[in-house]
């Protein structure tokens, strides 16, 4: 055959668990965005297509290799558009087989030759065999009709199959309605003579009667054991009844103790209602059924729930600052806002709890902080860690219907807590997982939206819930990992990292007292001196939190304790040598940033989940060929500003005092160290340029300067941000000038004022006024 030989090419459907045979009507759901293309270009054509299934249902966009050979063509009778694709009603014409893909692009297609149209023989012994095996195969089929409904099983055989006159479409029929794999559906098509196609449908019909006939003996036979069942409970019953008769029956103490629970549970009117349905069902179970304590646990629950109590909240602003300043040092922003919910709570009662989200790095008090609004509002307090939680489930709770159904997380805690106003904190919330079981941030766009909670129905409770006056709060480390529709139900509220003076005032207000009573010390014999614990903040730990620096105190009152068993009389103050002389040499080095830097080397500042960071940008010139050649492990958008600062230098040579040729004779290599660590962000972008300048006037940048801004193709400077975290690694490293947007000024007034009145800041438009400062 030739090319001119061949029928014109058209789309394929690739079918994934489905074969549609000639002569059959068959709905089809398509949803691939490649299959609604095919759909909408037969739609326009001659609304034809070629249905053919795949070797493997598995694969999303199967090649023309991926798919069976034989297919069937088929006219499109019918589409109906829906929200995630279409359902089209197709009728099969005839047998196909594929030869070459078409050139086609948006979807599969393909030329094809049709295959012969099988018929019935009319004389001769293949005829006799062949009608032999047609009255067979209708038998069969009547036969497994009538073991399905033995009152109507001939009407519906005389409905689905009896009403078509053509034989091969009946045994087309036939194949489309067995219960069969797409392989077996699939060697029905391709069967290229008439008795090949009555012999495989005999051999699926005589499969099929077996399985019938066994599952019919299975059904029986659990009738016989529910029969059983009922009998067992009747008889039960009965003996009941006349041992109440002889005054012999034991009272049943257990569910009237339930029942008085319910009485004086004050429930509402709908959840009444639903208690006493299942009450009456319960007293009239055996103990011994399976259903019993099902139900007696739902029950159960119901009187345990707190439906109207709660707790009075102390709305002492001046108390709840007492308590906020007790257990946390700093804080401001958190602080006021919730006196602020105080406030609000004094002045309107009924006011919708806010809900509100604790983002910042390890370690800087985001979960312990939840306690202390619990204390300070004198509310109950639940914890719930949601790190790694992937299903649903966990926390809508599982149906009844399920063994070993349990309710969600949620309304257990306010089970717990006993009181319908808790404090409910929900950690680690941007490190919800997600998989087949469901989306557990999905569900918490109901449980945290005041709007929707006041009815929140847990799927074991199946009654509406009120969480209304719940104080929701939640913790992350980063916002990223939260859902947008999530994010923007919540009031976010960054806490920072600490400086160093910070880190000093903790320790000695809250981590030293700790850690002494912890380890059995008394007061006098774990004192530490000013420089010695400046000295261990410094150089011993690097965080934006203080769990490191608590861990690190705990070994020194750990090896002050051993002295005082061991029968040390002398225990002197712990100085800086003898901090040293205890934990061994120094993690940190007091100085960090680097000192008589060579040309092509500047300070950059970076933002990290566990603070800021100072990182350093190095470029070195390489041969013309190598153009811009990046390493460190840097991100895409990293990347895009290396190229862009080296774009804007070369389009500003002259104005920057650059001999354009030396930038057209020589490559750029930028590298950032640390190069296991991956990097990316926009805000590098005025570091790498200054370090390109740098290399290419053969100046270096001052080393006591560190500098953050997003660089544009144009020379500006724009806003980034993490200001404060990246002002406090450069004073952590020793850094006192930094270069930032102007456009960041205001975000210096979150820097402690210890901090600020050590640094100078110079404001940046554009380029040229950095390169003016750290050349």
């Amino acid at each position: 055959m030739t090319d001119s030989d061949l029928l014109s090419p058209l789309p394929i459907l690739p079918l994934k668990d489905t074969v549609v045979f000639p002569h059959i009507v068959a709905p089809l759901a398509v949803g691939r965005a490649r299959s609604l293309a095919a759909i909408q270009t037969a739609a326009d054509a001659s609304r034809t297509f070629l249905a053919v299934a795949q070797r493997d249902g598995e694969v999303e966009d199967p090649s023309l290799e991926q798919l069976y050979p034989v297919g069937t063509l088929v006219t499109i009778n019918r589409i109906e558009k829906r929200k995630q694709g279409a359902q089209v009603l197709v009728e099969g014409e005839q047998r196909v087989r594929l030869l070459i893909a078409g050139d086609t692009d948006g979807y599969l297609s393909a030329h094809y030759e049709p295959l012969p149209v099988l018929t019935m023989p009319e004389t001769g012994t293949e005829a006799a065999e062949v009608d032999a095996l047609l009255r067979e195969n209708r038998q069969l089929a009547q036969r497994i009709a009538l073991l399905y409904d033995q009152e109507n099983g001939r009407q519906v055989y005389e409905q689905l199959v009896g009403g078509i006159a053509d034989p091969i479409a009946q045994m087309y029929r036939i194949a489309s309605l067995a219960n069969l794999s797409v392989e077996q559906e699939q060697n029905v098509l391709e069967q290229d003579s008439t008795p090949a196609l009555m012999q495989v449908i005999h051999e699926i019909l005589q499969h099929e009667l077996r399985v019938t006939e066994l599952r019919r003996q299975i059904a029986e036979k659990a009738q016989t054991d529910i029969e059983g069942q009922q009998r067992e409970h009747v008889l039960r019953q009965q003996k009941k009844a006349i041992e109440q008769a002889l005054g012999e029956s034991e009272d049943s103490d257990d569910l009237d103790e339930l029942k008085a629970q319910l009485d004086t549970a004050d429930l509402p009117e709908k959840v009444r209602t639903e208690v006493n349905r299942e009450l009456k069902r319960l007293k009239r179970m055996s103990a011994n059924a399976a259903d019993y304590q099902v139900a007696r646990s739902y029950l159960e629950l119901i009187a345990e729930l707190p439906w109207h109590d709660a707790t009075e909240d102390k709305l002492d602003l001046g108390n709840a600052q007492k308590v906020l300043d007790e257990d946390h040092y700093g804080l401001t922003d958190v602080k006021e806002r919730i006196l602020e919910t105080l406030a609000v709570m004094q002045l309107n009662p009924e006011a919708k709890a806010p809900i509100m989200c604790l983002v910042g790095p390890p370690g800087v008090g985001k979960t312990s902080l939840g306690q202390s609004i619990a204390r300070a509002m004198g509310r109950k307090f639940e914890r719930l860690s949601l790190g790694g939680l992937h299903d649903e489930a966990e926390l809508r709770g599982h149906r009844r219907t399920y063994i070993g159904a349990m309710p969600g997380r949620i309304v257990q805690a306010v089970r717990r807590a006993g009181v319908t106003n808790p404090v409910i904190m929900l950690d680690e919330i941007d490190k919800l997982g997600r998989d087949f079981r469901g989306d557990p941030a999905a569900a918490l766009m109901e449980i945290l939206d005041p709007a929707q909670n006041r009815e929140f129905q847990d799927n074991y409770l199946n009654l509406p819930y009120d969480l209304s006056r719940v104080l929701f709060l939640t913790t992350a480390n980063a916002l990223d990992g939260i859902p947008r529709p999530l994010l923007d139900r919540m009031e976010v509220l960054e806490l920072s990292g600490y400086s160093d003076l910070e880190k000093q005032a903790i320790a000695r207000q809250y981590l030293i007292p700790r850690q002494r009573d912890e380890a059995g010390l008394k007061d006098d014999q774990f004192l530490l001196t000013e420089e010695a614990l400046h000295f261990l903040v410094r150089r011993y730990t690097r965080e934006a939190g203080v769990r490191e620096l608590e861990r690190t105190l705990g070994r020194l009152a750990r090896k002050r304790a051993r002295m005082v068993v061991e029968g040390h009389e002398s225990l002197p103050t712990l100085d800086a040598a003898r901090v040293r002389e205890l934990l061994g040499p120094e993690r940190f080095k007091g100085e960090r940033n680097r000192t008589g830097m060579r040309p092509g080397i500047a300070t950059g500042l970076a933002w990290t989940e566990v603070g800021g960071d100072v990182l350093y940008v190095e470029v070195s010139l390489t041969h013309k060929d190598e153009k811009v050649i990046l390493t460190g492990h840097l991100g895409q958008v990293m990347q895009e500003s290396a190229r862009a600062a080296r774009s804007h230098v070369w389009a500003a040579a002259e104005s920057l005092g650059i001999d354009r040729a030396r930038i057209e004779n020589t490559g750029v290599h930028v590298h950032v160290p640390e190069g296991a660590v991956p990097k990316d962000g926009p805000s590098a972008g005025v570091t790498i340029a200054t370090a390109m300048v740098s290399a290419y006037l053969d100046r270096p940048v001052r080393s006591d300067i560190a500098m953050t801004g997003e660089l544009t193709l144009a020379g500006l400077v724009l806003p980034v941000g993490g200001i404060k975290e990246k002002v406090l690694a450069a004073h952590r490293t020793g850094i006192r000038h930094v270069l930032l947007p102007r456009e960041n000024e205001a975000d210096l007034e979150k820097l402690p004022d210890s901090v600020r009145e050590e640094m100078t800041f110079t404001l940046l438009d554009t380029l040229e006024q950095a390169l003016a400062a750290a050349l």
